[in-house]
């Protein structure tokens, strides 16, 4: 069964951003990012929030378009509308069932882009089976956490980890 795996930058006290969605501490060249952009080239499916795709916005994504091309993209949210709308993009109301069948029916493992909200809500109905945090060694003291306002405990197995240059770390966890 294909797993959904919530690949994510995070700093040491567990945010995905900065306060004010703010990205610019987190490591962005090297061999780790390297490693983390071939990764994705191996996903045809990635799954997001609204909030995760519309940050995409101010890197130049524009509305309705892929923000990776080779993969199809299912964006859930109750309110996003497109005037012109990618063949690759696909809305959907957040409903688990429909979780499980883009999962299912995925030719790949499934890429979780985000964001904490969603992540969150996914982690609380045990829908995440694997975890890669590239860690960076910062602390933001807030912004948007890693499962959002989730309370859901978890135990994870770290099956991989490994190190690269300017200290940042890439680990994998299993679910148990």
């Amino acid at each position: 069964m294909n797993k959904i795996i919530y690949y994510v930058a995070t700093s040491l006290d567990g945010y995905i951003t900065a306060p004010n969605e703010d990205v610019s501490h987190f490591i962005g060249e090297g061999d780790g990012v390297q490693k983390y952009l071939n990764d994705l080239a191996e996903f045809k499916t990635v799954i997001m929030g609204r909030k995760t795709y519309e940050f995409g916005y101010q890197f130049g994504l524009e509305p309705g378009m892929p923000a990776y091309p080779h993969m199809t993209h299912y964006l859930f949210s109750n309110t996003l509308k497109f005037e012109k709308q990618d063949e690759l993009i696909h809305i959907k109301t957040p409903e688990i069932e429909t979780i499980k069948a883009i999962r299912d029916k995925s030719p790949t493992d499934v890429y979780l882009c985000g964001g904490g909200q969603f992540a969150g809500w996914l982690l609380d109905h045990g829908m995440i089976d694997q975890l890669k945090l590239k860690i960076n060694p910062i602390i933001l003291g807030g912004g948007i956490k890693l499962f959002g306002d989730s309370q859901t405990q978890a135990k994870w197995v770290l099956t991989e980890a490994t190190s690269y240059e300017k200290g940042l770390q890439i680990n994998t966890y299993n679910f148990e």
